[in-house]
């Protein structure tokens, strides 16, 4: 039976993978990030192009002419590392903060290694050490670190410091830190400055995948009485030319508002000013906007609260979607609660190897089955024990060729049978995911999304076959209460809805107004997870403790989403 249900599944690289429970029929409005999510750098052509360009920044900053000869590896870099700029560490962590793998350079580092730098092989979010490498422009600048790092390592010119931070030749001190610190001025220069956008531009089709699809997607949402918005940090100048290579020039009139400079994450927060764009001239109109929007309008700027009041919409009616894990997901549902989809663009990619690489998955399986069986009837009364060392050595080989089907650094979601961090973000924050927005042409507009049950170890390990053996326990044994509850139940006012999570969703707020503003009990207990993030050039953060100015970076404005 369960053979039959897969037949009605679409293909993987067509399907949107459902958190929480989502019910399009209930979405009024569709709003959509540019960059990575309706317009789709083509890799590694895009990221060599940004690499060439912040590798010319050093050198015009002073570093050696020969980084002129490296070029863009894109085996290597995998989005969601942390970065450690005290001791110039590459670390992928999990959902807690402790290290699944970490490399210095191009050498990976060893489990004692890695306790010698991160006692019990932890580290902290909120360090001010860490920065968190999440968005996809970050994958130039992530390899562009370790050739740093290994080159002044290698250089033998230089030794390193005695307390590991860094590298000496003379009186000269490179640290990791101001490695760290050049690389991003030179990022943030070659978004702002450096000409990467008029390459873009002058290059379309070489850099920016046109999917046909986007038409069809708008015109099925706005035939069906929904209302569709764009919301990009890009520039009018750079947006404009984007949009006309992927729809034509009449691109505004096909989204009913169109934002661009919106600053996020800090639209979700206090916001800017909202001004309307002359689009002839693509400069801004003096004045706040506050009269009615118009449909094929261009407005840049503004805040969440201004926007929802000009659109009367609530949270739960916008489903959001984009590819920034916090400026896009993690910042619009906490604050604002719309309802969020992630663009993983690098998802088709992960799915072909969980499909090619099944053998490996199989093995794993069969070695976890070999260690079970060696621990076959024994209990606490056993001393003797089962040599196991093959198996984990065998374990572990399997574990490192299956983390190198997905690259050097292995996969975005995972390390073994360890889920990463920016997994545990994408569980955490996203409600829908997928390899492209354009998936959602394949479901029609009343879709109800079904989050699949999520299994707990006791569950997931435990067959529905087996048999449960009674013992005596001072708290009387039941196999099943269910005649008990119907009869306790029987005076209780029941819900017509179809699940607890759609009891939530259709309480009228008394006020008929937003959430926004308003914290839950649960996330002001999370507040210290976002807030642990110092903002950068490309709209995420990095680990900062609350107490740390954020100082706002013209590159956050310029660079895009």
């Amino acid at each position: 039976m369960f053979e039959d249900l897969a037949a009605h599944k679409r293909s993987p690289e067509k399907r949107v993978f459902v958190n929480r429970n989502l019910r399009l029929e209930k979405i009024k409005f569709f709003g959509f990030d540019m960059d990575y999510t309706l317009a789709i750098y083509k890799s590694p052509e895009f990221e060599s192009m940004a690499f060439d360009l912040i590798v010319k920044r050093l050198v015009f900053m002073g570093y050696p002419t020969e980084l002129e000869s490296w070029s863009y590896n894109p085996v290597f870099p995998v989005r969601g590392l942390w970065f450690d700029n005290e001791y110039g560490n590459l670390l992928k962590v999990d959902s807690f903060g402790s290290i699944l793998q970490g490399s210095h350079g191009f050498n990976f580092l060893s489990q004692n290694e890695i306790e010698d730098f991160y006692p019990n092989k932890f580290v902290q979010l909120g360090s001010n050490k860490i920065y968190v490498l999440n968005t996809l422009f970050n994958l130039p600048e992530t390899y562009l670190i370790a050739c740093l790092v290994d080159y002044f390592d290698q250089n033998t010119a230089y030794t390193k410091t005695g307390d590991k931070t860094g590298v000496k030749n003379g009186d000269v001190i490179m640290s990791y830190k101001s490695i760290f610190q050049d690389v991003r001025a030179a990022v943030d220069h070659v978004h702002i400055n450096g000409g990467m956008k008029q390459i873009v531009l002058d290059n379309l089709s070489k850099y920016v995948e046109k999917d046909e699809r986007i038409v069809p997607l708008l015109r099925q949402l706005r035939e069906n009485g929904r209302k569709t918005f764009l919301l990009t940090n890009s520039d009018y100048y750079y947006t404009n030319g984007i949009m006309k290579y992927l729809i034509g020039d009449d691109w505004p009139n096909h989204f009913d508002i169109s934002v661009v400079d919106a600053q996020k994450p800090r639209f979700f927060a206090e916001g800017t000013v909202f001004r309307e764009v002359n689009t002839e001239t693509g400069a801004l109109k003096i004045g706040i906007h506050a009269g009615p929007l118009r449909t094929g309008a261009v407005y840049s700027g503004g805040s969440c609260d201004s926007f929802r009041h000009l659109i009367k919409a609530r949270g739960k009616d916008v489903l959001y979607i984009g590819d920034h894990i916090f400026g896009d997901v993690l910042r619009s549902k906490k604050t604002r609660g719309w309802r969020t989809f992630l663009v993983v663009p690098e998802l088709n990619r992960e799915l072909t190897v969980w499909t090619q690489r099944k053998p490996l998955f199989e093995k794993l399986s069969e070695l976890d089955a070999q260690m079970a069986d060696l621990y076959r009837n024994l209990d606490g009364t056993t001393r003797d024990k089962p040599e196991i060392s093959n198996i984990v050595t065998a374990i572990r080989e399997v574990t490192r060729n299956m983390d190198q089907e997905y690259g050097v650094l292995g996969s975005l979601f995972r390390s073994g049978a360890r889920t990463s961090f920016f997994a545990s973000q994408v569980e955490r924050y996203a409600d829908i995911y997928a390899s492209s927005c354009y998936n959602l042409v394949h479901y029609p507009v009343f879709y109800f999304f079904r989050a699949p049950m999520m299994l707990m170890p006791h569950e997931s390990t435990v067959d529905h076959a087996s048999i449960m053996h009674r013992q005596q326990h001072r708290l009387s044994h039941q196999d099943s209460i269910v005649d008990q509850v119907r009869g306790f139940g029987k005076n209780m006012v029941k819900s017509q809805t179809f699940c607890q999570e759609e009891d939530e969703e259709d309480t009228p707020s008394s006020s008929n107004s937003d959430t926004d503003g308003t914290d839950s009990a649960r996330e002001r207990t999370e507040k210290e997870h976002s807030n642990g993030y110092h903002q950068n050039g490309s709209g995420e953060r990095d680990g900062r403790h609350n107490s740390d100015v954020v100082v706002e970076n013209q590159a956050f404005v310029e660079r895009g989403d």
